[in-house]
């Protein structure tokens, strides 16, 4: 018990602990911490340990997380006589002998804000990621650096039990917050017993054998007795394209083609994903003309990265299809812990522009609508509220989501198509005289995201990017390559484009 040790010393001599032990939870919500902080409460009773629990609301939206705070003090009360100790509402830096954190970054602003000491604490957390808004709604990845969270984590933390707990609750059928505390009582940082904390969650009632599930896995899996199941195939990854990037594309590439490949055929068919891979062997030959070996093949990973994310725009078909699969239906049924044969209404949010629907539309039809909603200089859109757990609101996306064989020849296919082989010729272009010119160039494909607005802005400072410095082939290989990177990196901290004005050259006689 590291985080009782002080604790542990005192009580063998007979002297009352000095302090009580402090316990800091942070959660996302529907993650159950507030059920986590009763069932620590109630073991911790049972166990006649005096406690005192708080709670601090989060807000929405992913920007944060609502956080428990528990004070157990570990001497049962006949030992107290008629003195109570004294216990604290509010966690303060440098205080706290265990944290718990449901998701990577939420231990990330536990370490952020002080919570974390070398000397005393004991962190449990979550090593999967929920992407926080600001990470979202970068233009480019906006994802924080898990690889330096875990490292500060390492150093920080007395004691570190880290490990993916949203996936062991799934393979349980639980929520995350039964495996959190297995892990948290497998830690050795709390003086309650396993019995007793598997007692506590008996008594709440509901879902009682799902969490006791989950608990055991997590904590099996602190105490490091966890043997991970065997990985099975990806059926996705059993078809022909996934043998030609084994057989043609060098072993560096596979993680990254082998996931293009499976993504691009879910998304439309299999020939779709051939169509990628069509793309990319030009890109392969270029780059081992180069001797792209040496460097382990970069450029033909990074563009078959953003090759198939690009290729997979997101439209109402795709919106319809993923809404509509019978794996995202059964975890909002696990999310909301319905009983088998209770009925759950799920309400669609839905509110397409007109853009979203020209989308979808031919050209020769989408291109009018479009100039005429432009010379109106209004916005068009349409709320709708569709249930799919009715038959008549499921069947009707499942036909919007079996229009993939319409895609095709949909207008948005047809311009993102255009712009995906002008920026492909020029990557290829780039390889013959520097990778790293090239690079830059399959960076940009960064720039172009999202629908609307968004797509809008990143499409068109993609085009002023390309226009003044990609297409002119003039200076030298390694001068353009920073220039693009300066704009590239501009446009992306200013959506609105006015810091990749500054940063693009002017024309020739302007003032």
């Amino acid at each position: 018990m590291d985080a009782l040790t002080a604790v542990d010393r005192a009580s063998s001599a007979g002297a009352l602990p000095t302090r009580p032990i402090t316990i800091l939870v942070a959660a996302l919500g529907g993650e159950g911490g507030g059920v986590l902080a009763e069932w620590l409460v109630a073991s911790a009773t049972d166990q006649g340990f005096p406690v005192q629990s708080t709670s601090i609301p989060g807000v929405a939206q992913r920007t944060g997380a609502t956080t428990y705070y528990l004070e157990i003090y570990p001497a049962a009360w006949e030992r107290l006589g008629q003195r109570a100790p004294v216990l604290a509402l509010t966690p303060s830096p440098g205080n706290i002998d265990v944290m718990i954190a449901s998701e990577l970054l939420e231990a990330g602003r536990a370490l952020q804000s002080g919570y974390v000491s070398p000397d005393r604490t004991t962190l449990v957390a979550s090593s999967h990621r929920i992407y926080a808004i600001a990470e979202k709604s970068a233009m480019s990845d906006g994802r924080f650096d898990t690889s330096k969270l875990m490292e500060t984590a390492r150093v920080l933390a007395r004691r570190l039990v880290l490990f993916d707990m949203a996936r062991l609750a799934r393979e349980a059928g639980t929520v995350i917050n039964a495996v959190m505390f297995g892990a948290l009582v497998g830690s050795g940082a709390l003086p309650m017993s396993r019995q007793a904390c598997e007692e506590a969650i008996r008594r709440s009632g509901k879902g009682a054998e799902a969490s006791l599930r989950g608990f055991e896995a997590g904590y099996r899996h602190a105490q490091g007795d966890d043997v991970p199941a065997p990985q099975q195939a990806d059926d996705r990854t059993r078809s022909r394209p996934v043998d030609r990037v084994r057989s043609q594309f060098p072993s560096e590439t596979h993680k990254i083609l082998e996931e293009g490949v499976a993504r691009l055929a879910d998304y439309q068919d299999e020939a779709y994903a051939q169509l990628y891979l069509d793309r990319l062997a030009p890109v392969l030959s270029a780059e081992r003309d180069g001797g792209g070996g040496a460097t382990g093949y970069r450029l033909t990973t990074e563009t078959g990265r953003h090759l198939a994310l690009w290729m997979s725009y997101e439209d109402v078909i795709r919106v319809a299809d993923l809404k509509t699969r019978p794996e995202r239906f059964a975890r909002v049924r696990n999310e909301v812990r319905a009983r088998p044969g209770e009925p759950v209404i799920v309400t669609e949010f839905l509110k397409p522009g007109i853009e979203e629907l020209c989308a979808i539309l031919p050209p020769s039809l989408a291109r009018p609508l479009l100039a005429w909603a432009a010379r109106r200089g209004r916005s068009y859109s349409i709320g709708m509220h569709v249930r799919t757990s009715t038959v008549t609101g499921y069947l009707l996306m499942r036909l919007l989501a079996r229009m993939t064989g319409l895609r095709r020849k949909s207008s948005r296919f047809h311009d993102e198509q255009a712009l995906i082989e002008r920026w492909l010729v020029a990557v290829k272009a780039a390889a013959a005289e520097s990778i790293d010119l090239a690079l830059e160039i399959a960076e940009c494909a960064r720039l172009i995201k999202g629908y609307g607005d968004t797509h809008r802005r990143g499409t068109t400072n993609f085009l002023n990017i390309f226009d003044a410095l990609i297409g002119p082939a003039a200076g030298r290989p390694a001068g353009r390559a920073a220039a693009i990177a300066r704009a590239r990196q501009a446009a992306l901290a200013d959506p609105e484009g006015k810091s990749l004005a500054e940063a693009l050259p002017r024309p020739a006689g302007s003032a």
